[in-house]
């Protein structure tokens, strides 16, 4: 069988997958995937979808950016958020939904950056909620 094995590392937990056969990752120049005996990187990630594919079933992720290592042993990511889909509290993403939006609106905002980069994560939370 052609697959390998996976960790998700986040500041909170760690959570490892033995047999995954594909992953499509939010590259910060765009999405890619990674099937096994890809070549060794280290790649920085957008905010996105990660999709796994794990023992034939597919498993996606709303993630808020971070790092992946590829090596021959196994694929890391490194990531500041990740949620998957079937885990989002769609109230709690409606709601942060709605202060991005108040947020990006407010000409008196002093952070726009961040208030946009806070609405581009709650739109791609109820994106990936409806997987």
């Amino acid at each position: 069988m052609r697959n390998f094995k996976l960790e998700i590392v986040t500041p909170t937990e760690i959570n490892k997958i033995e047999n995954v056969s594909y992953v499509r990752c939010p590259g910060s120049d765009g999405s890619f995937g990674i099937m096994k005996g890809h070549r060794d990187a280290v790649i920085a990630l957008g905010v996105g979808e990660i999709k796994i594919t794990e023992t034939g079933k597919d498993f996606y992720y709303a993630t808020s950016g971070g790092f992946v290592e590829i090596s021959k042993e196994k694929v890391q990511f490194l990531l500041e958020t990740v949620e998957l889909s079937k885990d989002i509290n769609l109230d709690r993403a409606k709601s942060s939904l709605k202060r991005s939006k108040d947020r990006v609106s407010n000409k008196n905002n002093n952070d726009m950056n961040r208030a946009e980069l806070s609405l581009i994560k709650a739109l791609n939370r109820l994106k990936v909620s409806s997987r």
